[in-house]
């Protein structure tokens, strides 16, 4: 059973620390059914355990996951990382709603960075990290609109990663950098990326730094 303990303003004023909103959008449709979720879920929870050995990254960095599987589900609210005991398992079916989740995903990034400025608390440029095998089943045009501005402003970092045969040319409309493909199933391999990314994020000197990322070449295909 997961549990998390979620955070409010009095978590904000407890913890003062920059934070990095990380946002998983995942798809978990049913073509993703067998070793493919299996390494799905055994890679964020590599990327879970990985962000709270590094103690200034478990203070900073926020993790959120909605999946796109038949339907739209928030699976976590955004939790700081130190706060999250456990993840819960994904399951693979129906189709993939990636609009729809996106479109929360951008909502709820929305609502965590007007909580952190409420509150007086620093932070760094959220990321936004999408993964799917295929192609939306969904109306995903105008949240592809709305992600690539928010990236064209530099107000988001929009990852999308494809896995196996999926439409890059669809993932990367959600992005100001073109779509990654993931080399065969190598998910363990890229969370690590991702949780060495956030690590050099929250260890920046100032929330407006560029920040030079680790390279993408341990699970990158291209």
């Amino acid at each position: 059973m997961a549990t998390y303990r979620l955070n409010g303003d009095s978590e904000l004023i407890d913890n003062p620390s920059p934070r990095c909103a990380c946002m998983l959008v995942l798809d978990t449709s049913a073509s993703m059914f067998g070793p493919p979720i299996r390494e799905l879920n055994a890679g964020v929870q590599a990327f879970i355990s990985a962000i709270q050995e590094d103690d200034m990254a478990a203070c900073s960095v926020e993790l959120g996951v909605i999946t796109a599987g038949g339907k739209v589900t928030e699976q976590l609210p955004f939790t700081t990382a130190m706060n999250i005991s456990q993840c819960r398992q994904f399951s693979a079916s129906g189709l993939t709603p990636l609009g729809g989740a996106m479109e929360l995903a951008l909502d709820r990034l929305e609502e965590r960075t007007a909580a952190y400025r409420k509150a007086g608390v620093a932070y760094y440029q959220p990321w936004l990290v999408v993964i799917s095998d295929g192609v939306p089943t969904d109306q995903w045009q105008a949240a592809s609109v709305r992600a690539r501005t928010l990236a064209q402003q530099r107000k988001l970092v929009v990852m999308p990663v494809g896995v196996e045969e999926a439409d890059l040319e669809a993932l990367s409309a959600f992005s100001t950098r073109p779509a990654k493909r993931l080399e065969g199933l190598k998910f363990r391999e890229f969370f690590l990326w991702l949780s060495a990314s956030m690590s050099r994020v929250s260890a920046s000197s100032s929330t407006t730094d560029q920040v030079k990322l680790p390279p993408t070449d341990s699970w990158d295909s291209i």
